[in-house]
Parts: C-alpha cells; sequence; structure tokens
C-alpha cells in the first residue's frame, strides 16, 4: 500500500521505517515542523508545582534540551500515552505514569492522584493542541499551570509539490495523528481530492476523525487504541 505519512520528523522518519517492513510504500508529507522553546519550559520548572504532565512526545523531547534538567528527573510525571511516556524515560525522567492515550483519559489518571497534590499541576503543552485535557481538570476544579514549551508550525507547499510527492500514483492510506495534523492535510490536498478517492483515512482518535470533511466520513477508520500501532493495525 502507498502509505502517506503526514507527522513532523524525526518522527516521519520512523514511521516510514516501519511501514517499509510491514511491506508498505511510505510517502513523506510532514506538515510541521516544531519550534521549540527550552527558555520557556526552564522558567516554568522553577516555579512550585506538584508534578508534571505531557499530552505528546514533542513535549518531552523540549524538556530534554533544558540545561539544568536533574533536579527534576525524579518528579512524578503524567505521559498521555506509549510514545510520550518513552520520550519522556528517553529524557531521564524515573517516575512515569502512563495514561491510556489520550488527554481525556489522562485527566482522569491525574485526578485520581489528586488529594496527594500540594501544588498546581505544572502541563508542558505544545500549541495548537486539544483542549480535553485542561478541560477535564478545570472541570474537577485542579490546580493546574500550562507552560507552552513549542508550537507546530506549518510548512509551506506548492501545489507541484505536492504533486510530486504525493501523487505520482493512487493513495492507498493515509495516517493522520491529531485534529489539526487533519486539517492541514485536507485543505492542502483539496486541488486534488479525486487522488484521495480510494484511500483510506486512518485516524488516531475520534477527535482527529473529527477535523475529516464530511465528503471523507465513509473511509475513516479510527484506532482502536491511540496509539501508532493501533494506526498501523489498521492498514
Amino acid at each position: 500500500m502507498r502509505v502517506v505519512v503526514t507527522r513532523p520528523e524525526p518522527s516521519a522518519g520512523r514511521t516510514a521505517d516501519r511501514l517499509v517492513n510491514l511491506g508498505h510504500q511510505p510517502i513523506l508529507l510532514p506538515l510541521t515542523r516544531a519550534l521549540r522553546r527550552p527558555d520557556i519550559a526552564e522558567t516554568a520548572l522553577k516555579k512550585p508545582h506538584a508534578a508534571l504532565a505531557l499530552t505528546s512526545a514533542e513535549a518531552a523531547r523540549v524538556l530534554s534540551s533544558v540545561d539544568c534538567l536533574s533536579p527534576y528527573l525524579d518528579e512524578v510525571l503524567y505521559a498521555v500515552g506509549e510514545a510520550t511516556a518513552r520520550a519522556a524515560e528517553e529524557a531521564g525522567f524515573r517516575k512515569i505514569r502512563k495514561g491510556p492515550g489520550t488527554g481525556s483519559e489522562l485527566a482522569r489518571l491525574v485526578l485520581a492522584d489528586a488529594p496527594i497534590f500540594d501544588a498546581p499541576l505544572l502541563y508542558l503543552a505544545g500549541r495548537p493542541r486539544s483542549t480535553s485535557f485542561e478541560e477535564g481538570l478545570r472541570t474537577a476544579k485542579m490546580p493546574l499551570a500550562v507552560a507552552e514549551i513549542y508550537e507546530m508550525a506549518p510548512l509551506p507547499y506548492d501545489r507541484e509539490s505536492v504533486r510530486e510527492a504525493v501523487l505520482d500514483a493512487p493513495v492507498d492510506a493515509v495516517l493522520l495523528y491529531s485534529r489539526e495534523n487533519a486539517r492541514l492535510f485536507f485543505e492542502l490536498m483539496a486541488p486534488f481530492a479525486d487522488a484521495l478517492s480510494n484511500a483510506q483515512i486512518i485516524c488516531l482518535s475520534d477527535n482527529v476523525a473529527a477535523a475529516v470533511p464530511p465528503e471523507f466520513h465513509r473511509k475513516i477508520k479510527i484506532a482502536a487504541h491511540a496509539d501508532e500501532n493501533g494506526l498501523l493495525a489498521l492498514l
């Protein structure tokens, strides 16, 4: 299968390797790149907080570039799912509480532990992002501090570069990892919608699928688990 990979580098390259090993042909079309702000992360970490929360592996990669991270590596860190937990472990964190894969589920995990907190939870976040994690905590009146430590900036593509990258043969599947990812992809592909006529639109979650235009709804598949294993299982 010819599979479009829309996530940013370096993650896109790792996904491409997995696809090749599964016998598929990856088509790399990263839609964004991370603009990292380790200085904001360092400032936030110095303020009082009870624990840390991450809803993306990119946030863990930003933390790994903070100069003086060692004092925080034994703090409890809530990671949204497997990939984020793995990135946090690679950054050196030792007390990781792993969620099932979505922001709302991570909020429930945090709230189960909330009575032990004596300061706000520090959420090290990106922009744009789903609000489900924050909404879940604020509905329960959980003290929360948010630091935006990176931004996913859209990459510029012209029509010809999209044609060369994607459209030399029919597309069989598209992997979509976030709501913003889906929005950018279909905006970019609007002039070439016919090229997706037989493509499976494989989404990480219901939230991602909500950004898919109505004309593609019958092609949507949603991962049973909100991680890359769940996506690839649908190919």
